[in-house]
């Protein structure tokens, strides 16, 4: 892979304005390039040029001056130096310029344009870094702040009388010291005992917190170097016993613990009392503080670890970017360019390194039993690897799929199944509602594993977005193995049970058959929910507590993927109306006869209602939630809006229960204002389009689809998916086709539809990310120190 494709696919995806423009330096080194190829003849090649190197006298292997030092370049080639590379002061930060000694030379105007673009990149680059390094250094300042809040908790947790034997304590440390040193010098080869202890000083040091300054602090251990026959050892003085110390209590008197509001009980806490707690010094909630803590350092060691990557890539490019114009060029300008991006703050800071040491060692002593391994695997998940057993057998359930569906065509014309009006009639009536089901579940994991492929084809960093931990999100080809086996377990189950005839005897159908799709509806729910890590288990967990989050609004705090689910859920109204199908046809009705008489029955027209109610019910609550939290107006219009879907599918439901002409109208008019403004929504606010002022004329400024016709007709197919409705409203009749088949299939188009629609909103999401550069997720700190309050104020 050449070195531009793998600089793309390795960029922070939310960054990647903020790294060197590969490509543009490259297109005006292709320039350069082109202009001295047009007034350079090509006999006068790089290759004559080393023929004739071949004849010049050999100067030897070290060649020296007259002074008796080797010669460098930088002493015999000063006048030949093609650019000379200053800092400069521009609008109060510091930067740097390239000035291009070479002017006199033909076709120089290429290459000025080059290196004003290249000073350019590499000063949005360093201001860039410089920035992000300050955030996360003040953000370290805050850790620092919780960690000794934390470790005064803990002790107040273990002793909480506060008896604390300072004697015998430092004693007791002393002793273990002096056994370990023992130790470690009997069994530790002379070579290493210096860094071993060097480590062993920093981990000590590490209590007394994080400075911003490589001297040493007052107070901190002195290092004094000994000399010894053989090796050199590092012996330790330390000026005083803070750092065997414990944690000052006194810090808790100046801290409370922060209201999450994350839970129900927290959630109704934070209303009736929304000022931070007082302290409560139980084991429960110490858990609950290291917990919060833990997150935070993982997603902080996250943050040190882009940035780190981030660093490493761009001095990668610059380099490559040089050399690449030392070559086109022939000049060897290179040398002194790197040598000032090694100088700078990008190449010669050490903040981050260091920083994400002092995390590691901290996380594995605090919130990993001194563990290295099992720390670092959680500081650095692994990815999830492709697996080809995925691969082949996602290819053996999609041949067994087209092979069931072609068997189901050819059983239903031999046996002239088609013919058998009224027993087709009583099939579609009671079995086709309960398979159903599963074609639409499985047609939204087949939409989804679209949108995976085409968000990875044109990286949107979906699984930041959606809240997957790293390791731990799907790719497409496991989303595809997930539905097409569903898909295998329905159409077989569809074919075991496709007998339209019953006994001439019994007058009745086989049990057995008639309790297969309940039987395939338990399995699907026991794999969901079973406990062992097969299947994907923390995918189905996640899947299930965002699901939970949706029931339970607004309890929870609202988040993307619970939003997002509660979106779904709204496409998904008639596969929770099957559900409710099989809690009546198998708990009240005949199955054994196929009769049931569910839609006679009062409290199933009840449910009815509540069912397609619910999902835009849920999603209501969480725009007041949202509204009520951050005071934000558009979740006020944003909950109106499905306020008037609610009306709309409630008198839709109302209509296609009880006909009439009054119905109807009413049914019509309030479901046409719902669209529209549903539709409006859809564009204007959670796909970003229709602007009009916009780069892109009605569309928006950044597109991640290089084609405009993809938007347009994704608007136009949202629109016409989104009246799909009228088929309820208008009673269209269709002889060919039974009225169940028809409502799948405008299920079915809705799905559809919700599919077209995740897509470009995690894009639009995506780019707002971007915009605002906003690569990592806020986790909320435990403890609200009384000077933060203060300074909020």
């Amino acid at each position: 892979m050449k070195f531009g494709k793998e600089f793309t696919s390795q960029m922070v995806p939310e960054w990647q304005e903020a790294y060197m423009d590969y490509n543009l330096l490259k297109t005006l080194l292709k320039e350069v390039e082109r202009f001295k190829l047009r007034n350079k003849p090509p006999a006068t090649t790089a290759r004559l040029m080393r023929k004739l190197t071949l004849h010049r006298a050999f100067s030897g292997l070290t060649h020296f001056a007259r002074n008796g030092h080797p010669t460098t370049s930088s002493e015999s080639d000063v006048e030949s130096q093609a650019i000379l590379v200053n800092s400069v002061e521009e609008n109060g930060s510091a930067g740097y310029e390239t000035t291009f000694l070479m002017l006199g030379e033909e076709g120089a105007e290429y290459e000025l344009v080059y290196f004003r673009r290249l000073d350019d990149e590499f000063n949005k680059v360093n201001k860039f870094y410089r920035s992000k390094v300050e955030e996360v250094m003040t953000e370290a300042a805050s850790l620092n702040k919780q960690m000794d809040a934390l470790i005064a908790f803990r002790v107040k947790v273990e002793n909480p009388q506060g008896l604390f034997d300072r004697s015998a304590e430092m004693t007791r440390l002393s002793m273990d010291v002096a056994t370990s040193t023992a130790a470690l010098s009997a069994t530790t080869p002379s070579g290493a005992r210096a860094s071993r202890r060097e480590v062993h000083m920093d981990a000590i040091d590490q209590e007394g917190g994080y400075e911003q300054s490589d001297e040493p602090s007052e107070g901190a251990p002195v290092k004094e170097k000994i000399q010894t026959t053989n090796h050199s050892i590092l012996k330790e003085k330390p000026n005083s016993i803070r750092a065997t110390r414990p944690a000052p209590l006194q810090i808790l008197n100046r801290v409370k613990i922060n209201n999450t509001v994350e839970t129900p009980r927290s959630t109704i806490k934070g209303f009736l009392n929304p000022q931070p707690t007082a302290l409560n010094f139980t084991r429960e909630n110490l858990e609950r503080v290291e917990q919060k803590l833990k997150q935070a350092f993982i997603e902080f060691y996250h943050k040190l670890r882009l940035l780190k990557s981030y660093s490493f890539l761009n001095i990668l490019a610059f380099s490559k970017i040089m050399k690449k114009y030392d070559k086109i060029t022939s000049r060897d300008a290179s040398k002194s360019y790197l040598k000032m991006v090694d100088e700078s703050y990008l190449g010669s800071s050490k903040k981050v390194s260091k920083l994400m040491e002092r995390v590691e060692a901290t996380f594995v002593k605090h919130f990993s039993n001194s563990n290295r391994s099992k720390g670092m695997n959680i500081l650095r998940p692994k990815a999830m690897k492709e697996r080809h057993r995925i691969t082949f057998s996602l290819g053996f359930f999609v041949g067994c799929t087209a092979a069931l569906i072609v068997s189901l065509i050819l059983i239903i014309r031999a046996r002239h199944l088609l013919d058998l009006k009224e027993e087709g009639a009583q099939y579609m009536e009671n079995m086709f509602p309960l398979y159903s089901l599963f074609g639409f579940i499985v047609l939204h994991m087949l939409m989804y594993a679209g949108n995976i492929y085409f968000w990875t084809r044109y990286r949107v960093n979906y699984s930041f977005i959606l809240g997957f931990k790293q390791g731990t999100q799907l790719g497409h080809r496991e989303v595809l193995f997930l539905g097409f086996g569903l898909a295998v377990l329905a159409l077989a189950s569809v074919l075991s049970n496709l007998d339209l005839e019953m006994d001439p005897k019994t007058k009745d159908y086989e049990a057995v058959t008639e309790l297969i799709p309940l039987g395939l509806l338990l399995l699907v729910i026991a794999i969901l929910l079973f406990p062992l890590n097969i299947i994907y288990r923390s995918s189905r967990f996640f899947f299930l507590t965002c699901l939970f989050h949706c029931f339970c609004a607004p309890l929870y705090k609202v988040t993307l993927p619970d939003f997002l689910l509660a979106d779904h859920l709204t496409s998904q109204v008639q596969a929770l109306r099957s559900l409710e199908f099989y809690i009546c046809y198998y708990g009240w009705g005949d199955y054994k006869h196929r009769r049931n008489t569910c839609k006679t029955n009062a409290v199933y027209n009840t449910f009815y209602f509540i069912v397609a109610v619910v999902p835009y019910w849920s999603r209501l609550l969480q725009c007041l939630r949202r509204l009520f939290e951050e005071k934000d107006p558009i979740q006020g219009y944003n909950g109106l809006k499905y306020f008037s879907t609610i009306v709309a599918v409630s008198l839709r439901t109302a209509y296609s229960l009880n006909k009439g002409m009054r119905w109807r109208i009413v049914a019509w008019v309030s479901s046409a204002i719902a669209a529209i403004a549903s539709t409006y929504w859809d564009l204007v606010f959670d796909w970003g389009l229709l602007q009009k002022h916009a780069k892109n004329r009605w569309l928006r400024d950044k597109l991640l689809v290089p084609h405009k016709s993809v938007y347009f007709g994704a608007m136009v197919l949202n629109v016409l998916l989104r009246f799909a409705w009228l088929q309820t409203v208008l009673d269209f009749q269709f002889s060919f086709i039974h009225r169940e088949g028809l409502i799948a299939i405008v299920a079915s188009l809705e799905i559809i539809r919700r599919g077209i629609w995740n897509f470009f909103r995690l894009e639009n999401e995506h780019l707002n990310n971007v915009g605002k550069y906003r690569a990592f997720k806020s986790v909320p700190l435990p403890f609200n120190y009384d000077e933060d309050e203060e300074s909020d104020g």
